[in-house]
């Protein structure tokens, strides 16, 4: 397992690798733009060379990008879904060229619209980004069930993947927070099993390329999604142990993305932490 950060590219790319080292990352995830806005930064294959080459030089073992929250690849107004496009083929691009991992992806939200129709339209945009792009896997992202969002649990990942096309670029990234607060049973490595079962038989654990291990502000079942740092939060170390030490997740990136002790994301304390709890899992494990 590869347990890094989210960290920002505020600099420039190579800046994201400075700071996955400083904070003791084996792998890191950025964003390919200001999450926030449809601006997108125009890299340079200068700058793409650049991070080669500090990426070789590090320890890192792998790159993913987060699509920017702004992308709805549901939405029905014309102008959202083609930002949505071009947002999701920008950062597709970027990922081409700095050798990513894959682009994690909230597919989108139904904002009231029926189920169907939604899910057609965000598989076909998913397709559109894909065909303008080359390499890059596309990862959607488990949700966990705020304002109708695609993606909530494994039938709607696989009819999304068959809706994009089922081709090998279409993976998922599965999120602790979003599985603990959606309402799988998470808690135990028996059950942590069973649910993983439950996706190989509908989605296929050869589509699971990434993880997000964040703690959950949310109980049990809450269906919402607001992160807390480890062991903060109502998972606590010991789910989050439980979580890090499922063997099927072994080889896969694992990446925080926790407000941090001073808001400003993971740090090195929180990622040596979570690798502590890695350990403690997988002991635990032989123990039992």
């Amino acid at each position: 397992m590869l347990i890094g950060a989210h960290v920002s590219t505020a600099g420039g790319l190579t800046k994201a690798v400075e700071r996955g080292v400083e904070t003791g990352s084996d792998a890191i995830q950025i964003f390919p733009q200001s999450p926030r806005a449809w601006r997108p930064t125009n890299y340079t294959p200068s700058d793409f060379e650049a991070f080669h080459e500090a990426f070789a030089a590090s320890p890192l073992e792998s790159v993913v990008i987060h699509a920017v929250y702004l992308i709805n690849c549901a939405s029905k107004e014309p102008e959202i879904r083609s930002k949505s496009i071009a947002a999701l083929t920008h950062a597709l691009r970027v990922g081409d060229g700095i050798g990513a991992d894959g682009v994690v992806l909230h597919a989108g939200a139904r904002k009231g619209e029926p189920h169907e129709p939604s899910m057609k339209r965000a598989g076909e945009a998913i397709r559109e980004a894909l065909a303008e792009s080359e390499t890059t896997p596309v990862l959607l992202e488990n949700t966990a069930g705020t304002n109708g969002p695609l993606g909530q649990d494994f039938d709607e990942l696989a009819e999304l993947i068959e809706l994009a096309g089922g081709s090998e670029r279409l993976g998922v990234c599965l999120d602790s927070c979003h599985l603990f607060a959606w309402g799988f049973d998470i808690r135990t490595a028996e059950g942590l099993a069973a649910v993983i079962d439950e996706f190989d038989a509908k989605v296929g654990l050869e589509r699971l390329r990434c993880l997000h291990v964040n703690d959950s502000r949310i109980p049990f079942g809450g269906k919402r999604d607001q992160h807390a740092n480890i062991g903060e939060g109502e998972m606590g170390d010991e789910v989050i142990s439980v979580f890090l030490s499922e063997p099927r997740f072994e080889g896969l990136p694992a990446l925080l993305e926790t407000p941090g002790p001073e808001r400003k994301g993971p740090d090195r304390a929180e990622v040596e932490k979570t690798k502590r709890l890695r350990e403690s899992g997988l002991e635990a494990r032989k123990g039992g």
